[in-house]
């Protein structure tokens, strides 16, 4: 995208990676795990004890929900990413405090022995996470160290004789840290550079139980949304890690986190689709059942707007997380981007949907009893936690413009040798001279997508053309400065997601148009109204991004912070 091209292959076709014998599996667990959380779980009462309750622990145990992707030689259902998030979806429709119980625990509390752990490590440890004997959590946030996860100050200091390290640290908001009796832990650890022989702190990742000795929590806090998660601080006082549980190589924690944190992410997207899911159902209950001046409110327009939009952001999210975990189940290496444009899009669009949700309902949203407000506030959480969606955006445009950067260097060098670079200097030169002329650089979506979406297809290449040329502007302007330009970054990511969406609606509605399902139609209508919808958002924010000025902006809120609140006193004067 950042470069002007186009890499279709983890896009087009949409993607289909599950076996007959995985579909078969699915569907025997779709079918009970869905009456478990119809029958069996009660949200309402979780909610109030802040906690999962007994009888629901003791159910998704038997279901297998603790240990969904541990391979079945180690108690587990070794299920693939598409089948996962299928699972997924079906919690975060019903109970989203018992999704995050389940999340933390496997999306990212043991993951790192599922991505990093030695067979020795996986043996001792996973048939005790999967039955759910055990629960796992992941202990990365400190009290000064939140996005800037590289700032930590927990400390493992290795023993003279080279056998174990000694854990020292506080880590904050743990999910399950009351509950776990073994942690991911990360921690800087002394790593003698090999080059000038000085030490230098780095962070290590650490498989720590409980059982070893100095590993206390806090209190449950308390918390807006998600109350039924156990959350609380963990502290390390003198606990002897053996050497062997280390995870992943010395030093290298911090590549250790942010894969474990890259590889959960499509989980989330596929949660917040199950929760639109149930909203939406909510939404449409209320508006056929509800009379208002002699009509159903579901024939106003008002309404209808809000539904149709209702129904665009969950078709998006929905057709994200299962490209993701597609890509991922057939062995694409590089989905870091995509999974966190779908942490954002359905973090986001999840927010939105809830609250329309209770303004379609009126005053019966606000009360407890329909459980709207519940799942409202149980949403919040999603736009901050394992990445905040600030930071992500940052990440998605930052990484676009690295490999920008890259590429400019390679026509500047090309350009001292215009002779022995000819290829190089044709496709580059020519691509943007098009796009400069107003003429496009020639590329085009129309043989990947089915005839009835030609036009959305045009206005996605659109969108691509105007993004490219865009971004080559704003770097020739700002170069490595780039990084501290946040007010431009942020409207990149944001064309950068409505682009991404829009190619992924296009396939999967291509897809069901090419097979003839029965929502085809539907389908096509969703995913030509979101082109024409992002074409006018990308269009309108990033034509006068180069040289926009933000400066109003900054003074604004320098002004603010300067005053420690609202600048400007009441029109009363005191």
């Amino acid at each position: 995208m950042f470069l002007g091209r186009l890499n279709t292959e983890q896009v087009f076709p949409y993607p289909s990676v599950l076996s007959e014998e995985q579909e078969q599996t699915l569907r025997e667990l779709v079918d009970p795990v869905s009456r478990f959380f119809e029958e069996v779980n009660d949200p309402f009462k979780n909610d109030a004890l802040e906690r999962v309750e007994d009888e629901t622990l003791r159910g998704l145990k038997e279901l297998g929900a603790f240990g969904l992707q541990v391979p079945p030689e180690m108690g587990g259902l070794g299920l693939s990413n598409t089948q996962y998030a299928r699972l997924v979806q079906i919690v975060g429709q019903h109970d989203l405090g018992v999704g995050i119980t389940l999340g933390a625990h496997q999306s990212i509390g043991f993951k790192g022995l599922l991505l990093y752990g030695t067979p020795q490590q996986r043996q001792k440890y996973l048939p005790r996470l999967a039955t759910g004997e055990w629960m796992a959590a992941f202990c990365l946030t400190e009290p000064g160290s939140g996005s800037d996860a590289a700032s930590i100050r927990t400390r493992a200091t290795p023993s003279p004789c080279g056998t174990f390290y000694t854990l020292e640290g506080t880590k904050i908001w743990i999910s399950n840290g009351g509950l776990a009796e073994l942690f991911t832990v990360f921690a800087k650890t002394p790593m003698r550079d090999e080059a000038t022989g000085e030490s230098k702190d780095k962070i290590t990742a650490f498989i720590v139980e409980r059982g070893f000795g100095g590993v206390t929590h806090g209190p449950p806090e308390k918390k807006l949304g998600i109350r039924a998660s156990n959350t609380t601080s963990v502290h390390f006082d003198g606990v002897r890690v053996p050497a062997e549980n280390v995870l992943g190589p010395p030093g290298g924690g911090f590549k250790v986190a942010m894969n474990i944190l890259n590889n959960g992410r499509f989980g989330m997207a596929a949660a917040m689709a199950g929760t639109m899911r149930g909203l939406i159902g909510a939404a449409v209950s209320h508006a056929t059942d509800r009379t208002q001046f002699g009509a159903k409110i579901h024939q106003f327009g008002a309404i209808q707007e809000k539904l149709a939009r209702m129904a665009l952001l969950q078709y998006v999210t929905e057709s994200m997380a299962y490209m993701i975990s597609a890509n991922m189940d057939r062995g694409d290496p590089d989905f870091q981007i995509e999974a966190a444009i779908s942490k954002i899009f359905g973090s986001e669009a999840a927010w939105e949907v809830a609250d329309e949700c209770i303004q379609v309902m009126g005053g019966m949203g606000f009360m407890r009893e329909p459980g709207v407000e519940r799942v409202l506030r149980d949403l919040r959480i999603f736009r901050i936690f394992e990445g905040t969606n600030d930071i992500l955006r940052l990440f998605v445009a930052l990484q676009g413009f690295q490999t920008l950067g890259v590429q400019l260097r390679g026509v500047q060098a090309a350009l001292k040798n215009p002779l022995g670079n000819v290829g190089v200097l044709t496709g580059e030169v020519t691509r943007r001279l098009r796009r400069k002329a107003g003429l496009g650089s020639g590329l085009s979506l129309q043989h990947l997508v089915h005839p009835d979406l030609k036009d959305s297809a045009q206005q996605t290449m659109q969108c691509l053309e105007l993004f490219a040329e865009t971004a080559d502007a704003l770097l020739l302007k700002h170069g490595k400065r780039i990084v501290d330009e946040q007010f431009a970054l942020k409207r990149v990511a944001d064309a950068a997601i409505d682009i991404y969406a829009m190619a992924v609606v296009l396939s999967r509605a291509s897809r069901s148009l090419s097979s003839g399902v029965p929502t085809a139609q539907h389908e096509r209508l969703l995913a030509s109204t979101w082109c024409q919808q992002a074409h006018e958002r990308v269009l309108g924010s990033l034509r006068p991004l180069p040289g926009r000025n933000f400066r109003s902006l900054r003074d604004l809120a320098g002004a603010v912070v300067e005053s420690g609140g609202v600048v400007v006193p009441t029109p009363l004067g005191f």
